[in-house]
């Protein structure tokens, strides 16, 4: 019997398929001293008071990716939203409790174990989502998920099934931007604000002209995306392509890209045509089209027209040194 109460099984079969391929694949992308940066898929799906807590709760335990803790409460309750029993009282027809599904036997003897920071003298409730989720936390650490090479077992440990394990890291992964603190370390504050906001427009659909929800549209264009992403950042650039491509400061030829630069493509001073947004691993955020949507995308590829890169907010002498 699970120590923990399962979420309403769906395409159990599919997920099985994938659990031997996917799972230890998946594993690659969990752990670092950063963490991952939630995208917009999490922004827009995870409450924002939930979100904060599993970003907090894992904290407390070094090398677990806050989109672990995430993707159980999604799977087991929808971040608390399901209606089902046990949820918000009473249990399920396993005994299972709250956010988090906790048997109350494992909550309790987990919370007498670690206890909730800054928790007020009543006792903790499962019911509780800051009890639920640092409870949740504590108990995949102690079951070893600090290590991400042990995050398979300590997630199957909180549910002992494989489809559950698969369905964790793949919703985690679903929660994860491409591009995490640890990757950008090396970039400017400013590059980093950059790519923060890049990253929570992924997704949006390519709008011409479009300056995203801020400007009163429904996403960007290219040149809007980046144009935004950089006023997030406190620094302000020209409107069009060809216009940011001018403003610089050039990025030498043959240095390498650092995560922040813009990466343009067309001939320049007389038809630069499109700008990325550079962040690491030879890939790049982008409004690419019509019909497309905000993504990551290699930022070369054979039969390209790449013109160079641009470094925002670096003076030229320090571009140069």
């Amino acid at each position: 019997m699970a120590k923990f109460g399962t979420a309403i099984l769906g395409a159990i079969l599919l997920i099985i398929a994938l659990a031997v391929a996917g799972a230890s694949s998946a594993l690659s992308v969990f752990g670092g001293s950063g963490g991952s940066q939630p995208n917009r898929t999490a922004l827009t799906d995870i409450p924002p008071d939930y979100l904060a807590l599993y970003q907090q709760a894992a904290t407390t335990c070094p090398g677990l990716d806050w989109s672990v803790p995430a993707a159980i409460g999604k799977v087991e309750t929808d971040h608390g939203r399901s209606k089902l029993p046990g949820v918000r009282s009473g249990s399920n027809d396993k005994g299972a409790e709250g956010p988090m599904q906790f048997l109350r036997p494992t909550f309790d003897a987990v919370t007498a174990k670690h206890p909730v920071p800054q928790r007020e003298t009543q006792a903790p409730s499962p019911y509780n989502p800051r009890d639920a989720i640092y409870t949740a936390v504590a108990y995949l650490c102690d079951s070893g998920a600090r290590d991400r090479h042990n995050l398979h077992d300590a997630i199957l440990a909180y549910n002992p099934a494989e489809w559950y394990v698969s369905k964790v890291l793949t919703q985690a992964q679903d929660y994860q931007s491409t591009t995490s603190l640890g990757s950008t370390a090396k970039a400017s504050p400013s590059a980093r604000a950059a790519i923060n906001y890049a990253q929570g427009q992924l997704g949006l659909p390519y709008v011409w002209g479009g300056n995203g929800p801020a400007g009163g549209d429904t996403g960007f264009d290219c040149s809007g995306l980046t144009k935004a992403a950089y006023a997030a950042a406190g620094i302000s650039l020209p409107r069009t392509a060809e216009e940011q491509f001018q403003t610089g400061p050039q990025v030498p030829k043959g240095q390498p890209l650092m995560p922040g630069d813009l990466v343009f493509y067309g001939v320049p001073g007389n038809d630069i045509h499109h700008v990325g947004l550079y962040i690491g691993s030879g890939q790049m955020i982008n409004a690419p089209d019509f019909g497309g949507k905000v993504k990551i995308a290699p930022y070369r590829h054979q039969g390209d027209d790449y013109a160079g890169a641009t470094r925002p907010g670096v003076s030229t002498s320090a571009n140069s040194a």
